[in-house]
């Protein structure tokens, strides 16, 4: 997994995900390159951008946007709005977030025009967690009209993390829109929802109901006017870390750490985690998840999409391990490559 403070050793190309303390066999050779096409247990690229991970009864599954087909610019648009048809959520499962098998689409496309999963409209940011208390896993995504317009969230639920997913439908948490998105699961079971809002000048958090199906009813407004986006929210030490990126449409920008000591915030924005090339660029990608390493201590991969704009099914991935600096600064340096273990111990 990864070493992280004084016992991390970093390689000067890259870097070996280990437990402190922990020496497992690892397949040097099989490094994930940064910006490299990944494959699959079959052999196929990797399909699942913007995604989200979850880990369960032993296994990580992940889920993206499930991108193929051509990439097009629509005729009206004022900005640079590129797109595929919507095809689905993919998901992806893991014992050693190494050797990935395609589970398949958990979400597929819908054949009504009118229904908010039609290939004609657009499905970003899946993510999924567990209801201990329902038994139930539950996707958010950001749903949109073609047009932009729609801002809404969209939910499903399954009984199997491989799903199939029934989705249930969207709607704006707190009339307030939505769009790039995540979802966070506290310690005590709450859930909580983080979307851009406002026109992206203003990111919400919606804490949800018991069964996360939907929002309660409390929010608070945060990084008012800032215009902050692709929210990754962890937890580390009782304190609370939200990693962002600037809106620039595809095109990378600076991120952006900020802290709390309550979920719902106030936040403190603490900067640019990013270390070392192109690190005023996000490494040329953009945040999407930020996932907790199982059986290690202060053990965090930071995921980035490296979005190709023009032909979206072929972006690449970008994943670093979080560093932590003793006064609980988190930072994220380059690393051409990530070392995974054969498997986890």
């Amino acid at each position: 997994m990864i070493r992280t403070v004084a016992a991390m050793i970093l390689a000067a190309a890259s870097v070996q995900m280990t437990c402190a303390g922990e020496s497992p066999e690892v397949n040097h050779s099989a490094a994930f390159v940064q910006g490299e096409q990944w494959l699959d247990t079959d052999g196929n690229p990797i399909n699942a951008h913007g995604a989200g991970m979850l880990y369960h009864d032993g296994r990580y599954y992940m889920y993206g946007e499930y991108k193929v087909g051509e990439t097009v610019l629509p005729e009206w648009a004022t900005w640079e709005c590129y797109r595929t048809d919507v095809t689905g959520v993919s998901c992806y499962s893991s014992s050693d977030l190494r050797n990935w098998k395609f589970e398949g689409l958990v979400l597929k496309a819908h054949e009504n025009p009118d229904h908010d999963l039609h290939a004609s409209k657009v499905l970003e940011r899946p993510k999924v967690v567990y209801n201990a208390s329902t038994g139930k896993f539950v996707m958010w995504a950001h749903v949109e009209s073609a047009d932009y317009t729609k801002a809404a969230a969209g939910v499903a639920v399954a009984d199997s993390p491989t799903g199939p997913f029934e989705y249930l439908g969207s709607f704006r948490p707190n009339d307030a829109m939505s769009r790039d998105q995540t979802v966070f699961v506290d310690d005590d079971g709450k859930a909580y929802q983080f979307a851009s809002s406002e026109n992206n000048a203003t990111m919400y958090i919606n804490e949800l109901s018991d069964d996360y199906l939907r929002p309660t009813g409390r929010f608070t407004r945060n990084f008012i006017g800032a215009s902050r986006e692709a929210p990754a929210v962890f937890k580390h030490d009782g304190r609370y870390y939200v990693l962002t990126s600037g809106c620039t449409g595809w095109d990378p920008n600076s991120a952006q750490i900020a802290v709390a000591d309550n979920v719902m915030g106030p936040w403190t924005v603490w900067g640019d985690p990013c270390r070392g090339k192109d690190a005023d660029k996000t490494f040329y990608a953009q945040s999407t998840y930020v996932q907790p390493v199982q059986g290690c201590d202060d053990t965090y991969l930071a995921m980035f999409d490296r979005w190709n704009k023009t032909d979206l099914q072929n972006s690449r991935y970008v994943w670093l391990p979080i560093v932590w600096g003793n006064d609980g600064m988190p930072t994220i340096p380059w690393r051409d490559a990530v070392e995974l273990p054969e498997s986890k111990k």
